[in-house]
């Protein structure tokens, strides 16, 4: 088989289709994330902290320490930022709690088996040959 037929056979199984359509739903998923954790919880939680914005916690290693990291940046600081670490740790905790109340709804809208399914899916009954095997050894041991 060619090259290109192994890869055609590779890229049309399901999993890597899906695998495709499930990265292209998480990159729309995560600017979703980042404005919510950017436009909607960090004011309230920088308000409730007495006006603190975590994006413009910094540490100048080089250069000027300035107001906001923009302006540092735009001095030429080389600088160590840590405020833009804590919002992608948010932006993960976020991220993780919405994939979790996801996937627990999708577990709890999925119909739990009938009982004629499970008995469908229960193993067969063993041999007869097996059964009597187990009933001589039950009276050995029972001797």
């Amino acid at each position: 088989m060619s090259m290109y037929g192994e890869f055609k056979k590779f890229a049309m199984r399901g999993n890597v289709l899906d695998l495709a359509v499930g990265v292209v739903i998480g990159a729309a998923f995560t600017g979703i994330v980042n404005s919510l954790v950017k436009d909607i919880i960090m004011p309230p939680v920088g308000l409730a902290m007495g006006g603190i914005d975590f994006s413009n916690f910094y540490v100048a290693l080089k250069g000027p320490h300035l107001a906001t990291l923009a302006d540092a940046q735009k001095a030429g600081a080389v600088t160590l930022n840590y405020g833009v670490f804590i919002n992608a740790i948010i932006n993960f905790i976020v991220v993780a709690i919405a994939l979790f109340l996801l996937i627990r709804a999708i577990n709890r809208m999925t119909t739990p088996e009938t009982p004629a399914e499970a008995a469908a899916a229960a193993p067969p009954p063993p041999p007869e040959e097996v059964l009597l095997l187990r009933e001589i050894r039950d009276e050995l041991k029972a001797r």
